[in-house]
């Protein structure tokens, strides 16, 4: 092997400092050992790396592209060297986060950057669930922590979890729909005249889950619940939302609420991870979601 991980930091250094003299400085090495060993490479690869007749050392176009691709190399050994001392000291090399639709992910976004502050190194992986989705992650191994997962947790055990609080839901209708103008309560047979909006089930594994929908009911299905309330709010179907998701549309009037002769009833949603994850990187948000207010911060409603 004719490069190393050596010579490539010195010729790295070279160009950047602009002479062999600058270079062997940052590099804590006599003047000598950085032109050997450049002569060396020189000599092995049968090419100039740098044009020496100037006042700067200037890498030739073969220099040029051995520096290109030899700093990708750098980079990803120095990644890997910090992975190896994350992994000795307890921090995940990466922590995946089942996210539920049920949670924008901007109100994610501060847990996330007052991790990065922590300085730890470990990769967040955000992955979009819906419905029983959340829980069928932690269960294929998909993710290590989900959050927003809806109810019990799937059969079989091997899972700990936080309540994070309520999801209320309200049935709502365009003021344009049809459905806006019937008495209250609706009953069941008043909804099933109109088509549904349903948010698919991101499951892979556990059998989906649907909610709120009437046998022989027409549905128009989307993938997540944001969709289900736009679609709602543009007249393509009735059924029920979270009220801290819709808040700001059932406030100005772009959905209605009515009462139903039979409402759906509020769903618990939890922050899951399954009991055998130890990484600190998993702990320190499970300290985070132990503080008043953080958990249910991320179901506030607008």
């Amino acid at each position: 092997m004719r490069l190393s991980l050596e010579a490539l930091s010195i010729l790295d250094a070279i160009e950047r400092k602009g002479s062999f003299a600058a270079a062997a400085q940052a590099l804590h090495r006599v003047p000598s050992a950085v032109t050997y060993a450049v002569q060396k490479l020189e000599q092995d690869l049968g090419v100039r790396l740098f044009d020496r007749s100037g006042h700067r050392a200037v890498p030739t176009e073969a220099g040029a592209e051995l520096l290109r691709e030899g700093r990708h190399l750098l980079r990803a050994a120095q990644e890997l060297e910090a992975r190896v001392k994350r992994v000795a000291t307890g921090f995940e090399t990466e922590l995946r986060i089942a996210l539920s639709d049920m949670i924008p992910a901007a109100r994610f976004y501060p847990l996330a950057a007052a991790f990065y502050r922590e300085g730890c190194g470990t990769r967040l992986r955000l992955s979009a669930e819906v419905y029983g989705g959340s829980w069928d992650a932690l269960v294929s191994g998909r993710a290590d922590l989900a959050l927003g997962a809806p109810g019990e947790a799937p059969p079989g055990g091997g899972y700990a979890s936080l309540a994070m609080g309520v999801a209320q839901f309200v049935f709502a209708v365009a003021p344009s729909h049809p459905l806006a103008a019937y008495p209250e309560p609706l009953s069941a047979q008043d909804i099933l005249q109109f088509r549904a909006v349903s948010a698919a089930d991101s499951s892979r594994n556990l059998p989906p889950r649907t909610s709120g929908l009437l046998s022989g009911q027409d549905v128009f299905t989307v993938p997540d619940m944001l969709a289900k309330i736009e679609a709602q709010r543009a007249g393509l179907g009735v059924g029920y939302v979270p009220r801290h998701l819709a808040g700001p549309d059932l406030a100005s009037g772009r959905l209605v609420p009515k009462t139903v002769e039979e409402p759906k009833p509020d769903t618990p949603l939890f922050a899951a991870w399954r009991t055998g994850h130890a990484g600190r990187a998993l702990q320190w948000f499970l300290e985070s979601f132990r503080r008043p207010g953080t958990l249910s911060g991320l179901l506030a409603e607008g």
